[in-house]
């Protein structure tokens, strides 16, 4: 009976991992296509390595972990990163994410994003053995492409963190995070006197007068 309870909830859980990305990919119609999508992989891999890495298999883990990153065209995931249910990550490209972060229920990772720590230099001086070096993410969080968040600083429920955005402290519950915006620079077009001849015209003949035709 174990072993069917067992068998029932991994069907329950992939048909739940599939209608996330149903969900929240418009560009994927059907949880067949669906299960072409790198987050089906990622959380295939990621479950597996994180049971091993549990298990004191840290080798192994790191093996998967390695796998899964190739097949996915760069999702690197350490296999002691904790990570919550119906978790989706789109395109995925470039995705990073440290060995102590922990993510909740119903978080969203666009490509490109980090999960950092403040580097080896600054845990050797000034981090404990154990401690968590990386950020925490609560439930409904969503972080947009190429932002980084580093340390192990806390982003509260559905907080939104914008795209290439840097995040190095806390974000409060329902937060939105913003890079600065790009500014176009309107520049001026010189008067067409003072712009010279255009390419299209001739330039006139050494004796003042205008060249109709080439020689």
């Amino acid at each position: 009976m174990s072993a069917v309870r067992d068998a029932r909830s991994l069907r329950r859980r992939i048909r739940e991992t599939l209608d996330v990305v149903v969900t929240r990919d418009p560009s994927v119609r059907s949880r067949t296509e669906a299960l072409l999508h790198p987050t089906v992989l990622t959380l295939l891999g990621h479950r597996t390595g994180n049971y091993l890495y549990r298990h004191g298999r840290h080798t192994a883990a790191r093996l998967v972990s390695t796998a899964t990153k190739v097949l996915t065209g760069g999702i690197e995931i350490h296999p002691g990163a904790q990570i919550g249910r119906r978790f989706f990550v789109d395109h995925g490209s470039g995705v990073v994410v440290g060995e102590t972060a922990v993510i909740g229920d119903d978080v969203s990772l666009f490509h490109q994003v980090t999960l950092g720590s403040f580097g080896w230099w600054h845990e050797q001086e000034h981090a404990r053995p154990g401690t968590r070096r990386h950020p925490r993410l609560g439930n409904g969080v969503t972080v947009g492409a190429g932002a980084t968040l580093l340390g192990p600083i806390t982003v509260s429920d559905d907080a939104l963190i914008g795209a290439m955005s840097l995040v190095l402290g806390d974000v409060p519950k329902g937060g939105h995070v913003r890079a600065p915006q790009a500014v176009v620079d309107q520049v001026p077009r010189p008067p067409a006197a003072a712009a010279g001849p255009r390419a299209d015209e001739q330039p006139p003949h050494r004796n003042g007068s205008e060249r109709t035709h080439e020689p």
